[in-house]
């Protein structure tokens, strides 16, 4: 393919967030924090979630492979981030760049659509609640997470295969931080109009798939919500999907606002970039364990049982 014979252009520069090395040094320990904070929530609610006997099931198992997507998410590009805020010279070789692009496809496409999966988890839960443990088996759960990486794997090689098909002129400087296939078109001086045609199919049919999805799971718990006769069970029905739509909404939100943004290298279009890659990872453990009373309740017992064997 193309770039595998562009044998002249074997890294890209990252221009990053400033060139500036006093903000680079205090960017830094920003997101070195931010990164640390989200290894340790989501890793904490791994723990949690693995250890408790009492969050055994299909809901907790959906929430330990989200925080599980979290981790990999930020770990995707934090990373390089972090090594170039160090660097004189803020590069990444080809053969990283399109690994970003890969995973990046792969993470942000398997939390989208376990995100949706948990939504329908919810409709069960409130819809159909005498019959839950009946629909959502363990075969039924365990369908739905690998079906959510195998779409995911799908997506992120059909454009992997149009990035590895791209031809590169002498322009190397890439205008962000981490390598979004979005970010490669500029710097191509070959014919961009298939790839950029697959990633906006692409881009539709899984965003908005998955969106949808959600947006039918909620319109059905809406009306059930509605009819239910007391306000103290529409308030307690309400509260068990109120941490999801806040995670929904804080992942969707800003993934299609940053999707409508020109790669422009803009500082609105980098801010909407770190909200999107860095500071939702580490908001959905705070979401879950902050809304949930028990999860708050399981901290508490994991922590107390970590004492007494101190």
């Amino acid at each position: 393919m193309a770039l595998w014979n562009h044998s002249t252009i074997t890294e890209f520069i990252l221009l990053g967030l400033s060139a500036d090395p006093h903000i680079q040094a205090l960017l830094f320990v920003l997101f070195l924090v931010i990164y640390l904070l989200t290894l340790m929530g989501n890793l904490t609610m791994l723990l949690v979630i693995r250890t408790d006997s009492h969050h055994h099931t299909p809901m907790y198992s959906f929430l330990s492979h989200l925080s599980f997507m979290d981790l990999c998410y930020s770990s995707v590009t934090v990373p390089k981030l972090l090594e170039n805020l160090l660097s004189q010279k803020e590069t990444i070789s080809v053969v990283g760049c399109l690994s970003q692009v890969f995973f990046l496809f792969v993470t942000g496409g398997t939390e989208g659509c376990l995100l949706s999966v948990m939504a329908y988890d919810r409709y069960v839960t409130i819809c159909h609640s005498l019959h839950y443990r009946q629909i959502m088996t363990n075969w039924l759960c365990n369908s739905l997470v690998c079906g959510s990486w195998g779409l995911s794997f799908l997506d992120a090689f059909i454009n992997f295969l149009q990035a590895i098909s791209l031809d590169f002129c002498e322009d190397q400087s890439i205008t962000h931080y981490s390598c979004e296939l979005p970010s490669l078109f500029p710097l191509s001086c070959s014919d961009i109009s298939t790839s950029f045609t697959v990633l906006l199919c692409s881009s539709l049919v899984y965003g908005f798939g998955t969106y949808l999805l959600i947006i039918f799971s909620y319109a059905l718990i809406a009306f059930t919500i509605l009819s239910i006769s007391s306000s103290s069970g529409r308030g307690k029905a309400f509260s068990t999907c109120s941490s999801h739509l806040t995670a929904i909404l804080l992942f969707y939100c800003s993934g299609f606002l940053h999707s409508l943004m020109p790669t422009s290298g803009s500082t609105m279009e980098l801010i909407v970039s770190i909200q999107y890659s860095v500071v939702t990872p580490l908001l959905n453990p705070l979401i879950y364990s902050l809304r949930n009373n028990e999860v708050k309740a399981a901290l508490r017992r994991t922590f107390r049982k970590y004492l007494q064997y101190r």
